[in-house]
């Protein structure tokens, strides 16, 4: 099943179920890579600053794309969150988590560098803050950032993703105020499978869609 064409596609469709949220105190926050393509069309329908929150995933021993742990860089404090449940299935080391810490926290640190690291974050409190990636697969990296965000005392705190399995989505809930999902198929295997075009984004294209952002005070 293909329901995007590519991610501003999907972008574009989420900015059309957000359109009341326009005009007024918005900031779109975007988890780089593929999140940004998506954030820059809702960003750009709202009149929104684009922002990122800057998220890496680490994955259970032999099973990298199993997040059993995630980073979030929040305002230059790297938190750490643990989804208890994959952790204990994939038998959790904590020398194994230490490692693989610290070597997402250096591609963290490469990131904030790359996207611009002295650019002041934009400020969320007494802002709706929509929180933006290209889908979700096992919701832990997307709830790092959901805490990671809540803490800098948003208004709302709103989830919007094109495509998530709908008991990740209900388990999400109770972190935000409210979630816009276009798609929570019950055949979900893997966020790819909804794209046409689901390429890899370089950070060229990340840093390009940051310069061309809206960036309203």
């Amino acid at each position: 099943m293909t329901a995007f064409v590519d991610r501003a596609d999907a972008g574009r469709r989420l900015a059309a179920k957000l359109a009341p949220l326009g005009g007024h105190h918005v900031v779109v926050l975007a988890l780089p890579r593929g999140g940004v393509a998506v954030g820059f069309e809702i960003a750009q329908a709202l009149s929104a600053p684009l922002d990122l929150v800057l998220v890496r995933k680490i994955g259970a021993p032999g099973m990298p794309e199993l997040a059993m742990a995630a980073l979030v860089d929040a305002g230059g404090e790297v938190a750490r969150v643990v989804d208890e449940r994959v952790a204990g299935d994939a038998g959790l080391l904590l020398a194994y988590l230490d490692r693989e810490a610290a070597r997402e926290e250096r591609e963290l640190a490469r990131r904030r560098e790359v996207y611009g690291g002295a650019r002041a974050a934009v400020p969320l409190l007494g802002r709706a803050a929509i929180v933006v990636d290209d889908g979700i697969a096992t919701g832990t990296t997307m709830r790092a950032a959901l805490l990671a965000i809540r803490r800098r005392h948003p208004a709302r705190l709103i989830l919007a993703v094109p495509v998530a399995p709908a008991e990740v989505i209900d388990a999400l809930r109770s972190d935000v105020d409210e979630i816009v999902a276009l798609e929570t198929p019950a055949d979900f295997l893997a966020i790819g499978q909804f794209y046409a075009d689901f390429h890899q984004m370089r950070d060229d294209e990340v840093i390009k869609l940051l310069e061309r952002s809206q960036s309203p005070s």
